[in-house]
C-alpha cells in the first residue's frame, strides 16, 4: 500500500497531463481478448476519472471472441480472410447480436454502475444516424465494410452533455445495409475524423515486443514510419498488424499520439495517460519527436 507521500507524488506527477489533454479527444479501443468484468470495471473508473478533469472519451470495442463463441454455439464456424471475418447474413445478424446487444450493453452497464452522480455512459451502434458510413470490402467477405465517412455530429453532441459514448463497430452504407466493421480500423477513422489527441489500443499484449516470446522486449516509442517498415518486414506478429497498421495510419491522419497498451493491467488507461513511465508502446510521426 503506498504511503500519503508516495500518494501525493502520483498526483502531482498526473497534474501537468491533466492541463495538457483537457477538453482534448481521447479514443479508446477495447478489443474482445481484453474484455474481463473486472478489468471493466477498472477501465470504467479510469474512463469516469478522466471525463471529471475534462478528458472528452470516446470508447470503441470489439468483440472478436465473443462472436466466435456464439458462432460455435448455434453450430457455424467461423472464417477468416486476410484477418477479416467472412460475415454472410446470418453471420452479420450474429456479430451484430453480440457486439450491440451484449457487449455494449455491458460495458454502458459497468461504467454507469461506476458513476457516481448519475449515469454518464450512452450505447451507440457505428449504425444510428448513420455515423458510421461504409463501403463494402470485397465480395468474398460478404457484408464488410470500410469506414468511407464518420458522421461526428452524433459523438459531440453527447460529450458536449457531458455523456460518454460507447460504440460498437457496425456500420451502414448509404442506402442503410449494415456492414462489419473491423473494430481497429473504425476506432482509427472516429480518432482522425474527430481530430483526437490519442488513440489508445487496450490489448492483451503489453504492446509491441521487439521478441513475441519475452514480454519484457516492449518497443516504448516507435515513428509510424520506422512501424511501417516492420509490418512491411513482417517483423511483427501477423496477429498485431491491423492494430499497428491502424496506428501508423491515425498518427498520420493528424492524430497527435497513437498508444498500444496491456488491457490485462488494471487501470492501464491512467498509467499510460497520467504519469512519465507509461505502460505499452507510443507511436508518432518523426516530425512530432
Amino acid at each position: 500500500m503506498m504511503t500519503a507521500g508516495e500518494t501525493a507524488r502520483v498526483l502531482v506527477q498526473a497534474l501537468p497531463y491533466v492541463y495538457r489533454f483537457a477538453g482534448k479527444v481521447v479514443v479508446v479501443k477495447l478489443g474482445g481478448a481484453a474484455i474481463d468484468a473486472e478489468l471493466d470495471r477498472a477501465l470504467a473508473q479510469d474512463v469516469l476519472l478522466l471525463r471529471s478533469v475534462g478528458v472528452r472519451c470516446v470508447l470503441v470495442h470489439g468483440g472478436g471472441p465473443q462472436v466466435d463463441a456464439m458462432m460455435r454455439r448455434v453450430g457455424k464456424e467461423p472464417e477468416f480472410r486476410g484477418g477479416l471475418r467472412v460475415t454472410d447474413a446470418e453471420t452479420l445478424e450474429l456479430v451484430r447480436m453480440v457486439l450491440v446487444g451484449k457487449i455494449n450493453r455491458d460495458l454502458v452497464g459497468t461504467i454507469n454502475r461506476e458513476a457516481i452522480e448519475e449515469p454518464v455512459a450512452v450505447g451507440v451502434s457505428g449504425e444510428d444516424a448513420g455515423m458510421l458510413v461504409v463501403a463494402p470490402r470485397e465480395s468474398a467477405l460478404g457484408f464488410v465494410g470500410d469506414v468511407s465517412h464518420v458522421r461526428t455530429s452524433v459523438l459531440h453532441r453527447l460529450l458536449n452533455e457531458g455523456l460518454t459514448p460507447v460504440v460498437s463497430t457496425i456500420g451502414a452504407d448509404e442506402g442503410g445495409q449494415p456492414y462489419n466493421v473491423n473494430a481497429d480500423e473504425a476506432a482509427r477513422a472516429i480518432a482522425v475524423a474527430m481530430g483526437a489527441e490519442k488513440i489508445v489500443y487496450l490489448t492483451a499484449a503489453p504492446g509491441l515486443l521487439e521478441n513475441v516470446e519475452d514480454e519484457s522486449s516492449l518497443v516504448r516509442r516507435i515513428t509510424s514510419n520506422e512501424l511501417r517498415e516492420r509490418i512491411q518486414h513482417e517483423s511483427v506478429s501477423r496477429g498485431m498488424i491491423p492494430k499497428l497498421r491502424a496506428c501508423a495510419d491515425s498518427v498520420d491522419g493528424g492524430v497527435r499520439t497513437a498508444h498500444i497498451i496491456d488491457g490485462r493491467v488494471p487501470h492501464a488507461l491512467l498509467i499510460e495517460l497520467l504519469t512519465d513511465e507509461g505502460i505499452g508502446t507510443m507511436v508518432k510521426r518523426e516530425a512530432d519527436w
